[in-house]
């Protein structure tokens, strides 16, 4: 995977991310990444990909969350 920001076809059911909430401004220094496992992935966007989280949440995806 990029160390820049992955595509859809990078992306996996499970995988655990950051994502900008939908209706945020991905562009803004102020908006808090939130970190959730991917439920669906709908696809690429200039934003970044577009998901939606197992906890509902919808957004793009700003980069994949390092293992532990």
């Amino acid at each position: 995977m990029s160390a820049e920001r992955p595509t859809a076809e990078e992306l996996r059911q499970g995988m655990t991310v950051e994502i900008v909430q939908e209706d945020a401004d991905p562009r803004s220094e102020d908006t808090e990444p939130i970190i959730g496992e991917i439920g669906v992935v709908y696809g690429d966007e200039p934003d970044g990909p577009h998901v939606k989280l197992k906890s509902g949440v919808v957004g793009h995806v700003r980069s994949v969350a390092p293992d532990e």
